[in-house]
């Protein structure tokens, strides 16, 4: 697998021949996010959805609190990457979530791409799909909640103290070493360098437990 079909996966625009199909959605109800972000020092709180779906003003309130903090541009936010959000928080019983990274412009994240090892260049964040979160205490079980859920794509960065969440196709990644990506599909771990190699002779190591 060469780096650009390596990143292409993580990015949900290119899938592995055993990736698994998003689970059906949740049928629609009232949902709340308490959210922080440390980058603006602003906060949400509110119910974003009711018994007739997404709140229009609501959810224009959130694209901007969820913008490029870069920038300042902002997109629509895809509302099912909140739902899957929710619903870790409450799997958890997590009060609050910190968002670290949100919408991203092609040029932010073109400069982190660059600079911050596993950011993919067709990143989830672009389409506005995507959130980085940090959950305190419980960032390890929220990890494995939303990995139980087959909502989107789960990305682990325990040295980093975050979980990346998007609704692109359903994969797991770990990002558990500075300079080594595991990707995870099925019952395998599949090793890989910063330049995309295949590390460890080629073969994907069975897992022995998750």
């Amino acid at each position: 697998m060469d780096r650009r079909l390596f990143l292409s996966v993580i990015a949900g625009t290119a899938a592995l021949p055993n990736m698994l199909r998003a689970l059906p959605l949740p049928p629609p109800q009232p949902h709340r996010l308490n959210l922080a972000n440390p980058h603006t020092g602003e906060t949400f709180s509110g119910i974003y959805r009711d018994d007739n779906g997404p709140i229009p003003r609501v959810m224009d309130e959130l694209s901007v609190f969820l913008r490029d903090f870069h920038s300042g541009e902002k997109i629509a936010i895809d509302v099912g990457v909140l739902d899957f959000l929710s619903s870790v928080m409450q799997a958890v019983g997590q009060s609050q979530a910190m968002i670290l990274s949100a919408y991203r412009t092609p040029q932010t994240n073109a400069m982190l791409a660059k600079t911050h090892f596993g950011v993919a260049e067709n990143s989830q964040h672009l389409y506005g799909r995507a959130l980085d979160v940090h959950f305190g205490d419980k960032l390890a079980d929220a990890m494995k909640a939303a990995r139980a859920m087959q909502r989107g794509g789960v990305g682990w960065y325990p040295h980093s103290g975050f979980m990346h969440m998007d609704t692109g196709p359903v994969r797991n990644w770990d990002l558990d070493h500075p300079k080594l990506v595991t990707l995870i599909s099925g019952n395998r771990r599949t090793h890989f360098d910063k330049k995309g190699r295949m590390v460890g002779g080629g073969k994907a190591r069975a897992l022995g437990g998750n």
